[in-house]
Formats: C-alpha cells, sequence, structure tokens
C-alpha cells in the first residue's frame, strides 16, 4: 500500500520560513520522481517543485529562488524548504510521486501566510 504523509505545516507571517516534509513508503522511493503541488481555496492544483531520481529540480517561477526541494533515498523523504513567504503562498501542500505512468498523492498539509 502506497503512502506518502506530509507534516510541517502551520502559520507564518510574511517574510518567514517555514519547511514541509513527505514520508514516502510502500513504492519504489529511489526510482520514483517526488515533488510537491498546492492548491489554494476555489483554485487549480498547481505544480510547485519536483526532483528527479538523480536529484534534478524543476520549480514554479513564482516560487524559483524562494523555495528549495530535496530528497533523501535512505530515510525516504522529500522536504520542501520555504523561505520569504508570501500571503499568495497560502494553500495545501500536497506531496506527489510519479513511478512509470502511476501518480501517487498524499493528503497534504496546510500552510498558512498571514500576519
Amino acid at each position: 500500500q502506497v503512502q506518502l504523509v506530509e507534516s510541517g505545516g502551520g502559520l507564518v507571517q510574511p517574510g518567514g520560513s517555514l519547511s514541509v516534509s513527505c514520508a514516502a513508503s510502500g513504492i519504489g522511493f529511489r526510482s520514483s520522481v517526488m515533488g510537491w503541488y498546492r492548491q489554494a481555496p476555489g483554485k487549480n492544483r498547481d505544480k510547485v517543485a519536483t526532483i528527479t531520481s538523480s536529484g534534478s529540480t524543476i520549480y514554479a517561477d513564482s516560487v524559483k529562488g524562494r523555495f528549495t526541494i530535496s530528497r533523501d533515498n535512505v530515510k525516504r523523504t522529500v522536504t520542501l524548504e520555504m523561505n520569504s513567504l508570501k500571503p499568495e503562498d497560502t494553500a495545501v501542500y500536497l506531496c506527489f510521486s510519479r513511478l512509470g505512468a502511476r501518480d501517487y498523492w498524499g493528503q497534504g498539509t496546510q500552510v498558512t501566510v498571514s500576519s
């Protein structure tokens, strides 16, 4: 059974930092593309960042220079470090995994940026 369990969301002030992590089980983690999406109320689910099995990363333009994605293949985790957070970063952040033609999703963790 595939499980992606997110942790680390919360409330942070504008300009602050926060990290979210995802622990994966039941998948071929080392071979999987891992990533983070986010979804704000009433909006589409948007890709934030992805990281391949070899460590290549892709970021949405809106987060480039502020967010960093990383993975630990031993611990089977993927982490998104978020800096210089803005109110428009407020959303549910969802962990994502792709292996071949199969996609898997976590339940999401709420990130709220507000003063």
